[in-house]
């Protein structure tokens, strides 16, 4: 059985995932669509962190792009000897499957410290751009008569809420399919190895039955 089957349909969830971090991370930096917040760096400290863009997205599409391009019928891919392109798969599959945990857990841990902190807004009640929700500690979540506390940008609460949701879901969905693939990629090198002496205890056992059958007929000849 050849576990490297599924490292292609893996692959694609990681691409479709990596780019809608990507995109998501993108957003953060235009709440409502304007730039000049980002211009005047007006924005979460967590947002310029780039945890989506380059943690969720473009660490990710390392996995995905090995995954996607590893052989799903034969696992052989090292100068086309079978033994070695097993090795050089699993190998290629579980060192891949690790950035993408480095990628996905970082997205996960930033998003996690804005949705703790809160936003970068200006408050009418302090007259200033500050952090509104540093001391709720996530509190803030729960608590939307607050929320009107920060006046610029628009609606921004719900922006960053909704951002940094989705990037804490989609990097908690790579880094579990990442991990996953390390198991599959460990089972696939301990089948590949067992294979491998059954295959080769096999074929001696045939070189074994031809041998014997070429000495009986040249007895018979003699």
């Amino acid at each position: 059985m050849c576990f490297g089957r599924c490292d292609r349909c893996v692959g694609y969830k990681l691409l479709i995932l990596a780019l809608l971090c990507i995109v998501a991370n993108t957003l953060l930096y235009f709440p409502n669509g304007e730039t000049r917040f980002a211009s005047e760096h007006h924005l979460s400290k967590y947002v310029e962190c780039l945890h989506g863009i380059l943690g969720g997205g473009f660490l990710v599409l390392i996995p995905a792009a090995v995954f996607i391009g590893l052989h799903s019928d034969d696992c052989c891919g090292c100068f086309g000897h079978e033994g070695c392109g097993k090795s050089c798969a699993v190998l290629s599959s579980v060192l891949a499957a690790f950035v993408g945990m480095l990628g996905s857990g970082y997205c996960i841990t930033i998003s996690a410290l804005g949705l703790s902190q809160g936003p970068y807004c200006f408050s009418y009640l302090e007259r200033n751009w500050m952090y509104p929700f540093t001391d709720s500690s996530g509190g803030y979540l729960f608590e939307y008569n607050k929320w009107s506390e920060c006046q610029e940008p628009l609606n921004i609460v719900q922006w960053n809420i909704t951002l940094f949701s989705i990037l804490l879901v989609l990097g908690g969905i790579e880094f579990i399919l990442c991990f996953m693939q390390i198991i599959n990629g460990i089972l696939g090198g301990l089948c590949g190895l067992c294979c491998s002496h059954e295959e080769l205890a096999e074929k001696s056992l045939t070189q074994s039955k031809h041998d014997l059958s070429v000495t009986g007929l040249e007895s018979t000849h003699e």
